[in-house]
């Protein structure tokens, strides 16, 4: 049974994290904050008396859920509701910026360079383009294996799907993102 000081501590690491996979998903960051914190909400709500062990799983399912209900919602409205703005493309102006968001293990920024940081912030910017282009479920293994840092029947399960077709979308993902990075000139 995790205390409620358990379900604060997960709830209050995993807040960043996934914010960032909703974004990556939903491309709209008033919608992805409302994804996480419905998810949060409902970890609470159904799930809190589970043991600590059982939360990371719980959440990343719910999370999934939660996306995927948002898509349907939008596809329902998109159906009954067609505005003029429903055909606009979606408005990139960079709000949502991963160098505000990246905590670096020590802080060098203040003895880099200008060109060291602006260097820094291109690769990012690049890395974030390329993981968003990559396919949803491609994607989704993705971060849920190499951000989120879950093993192959965590997110096989998170997921809906066998370990098998995790294995196979993390890799088509991560031979996706090395051809592209590589084509850009940045090697990791």
């Amino acid at each position: 049974m995790a205390t409620e000081k358990e379900l604060s501590d997960f709830l209050k690491g995993v807040e960043r994290r996934a914010f960032k996979r909703s974004i990556y998903h939903v491309r709209d960051e008033e919608a992805a904050l409302d994804i996480v914190q419905d998810s949060m909400m409902k970890l609470a709500e159904h799930y809190g008396d589970k043991p600590p062990n059982e939360l990371p799983m719980l959440f990343q399912r719910i999370l999934s859920n939660c996306t995927l209900d948002w898509f349907r919602r939008q596809k329902t409205r998109r159906a009954l509701f067609s505005n003029l703005s429903d055909f606009e493309a979606p408005d990139d102006d960079g709000e949502f910026d991963l160098l505000e968001n990246f905590v670096s293990p020590t802080d060098s920024r203040e003895t880099e360079s200008a060109e060291d940081t602006t260097r820094r912030a291109q690769v990012f910017h690049d890395i974030e383009e390329e993981i968003a282009k990559l396919p949803g479920r491609q994607r989704e293994a993705f971060l849920m294996r190499y951000w989120e840092e879950m093993d192959v029947a965590e997110t096989a399960a998170a997921m809906g799907c066998s370990e098998g077709s995790v294995k196979t979308h993390c890799s088509r993902a991560v031979h996706a993102l090395s051809k592209a990075l590589t084509a850009k000139g940045i090697s990791l």
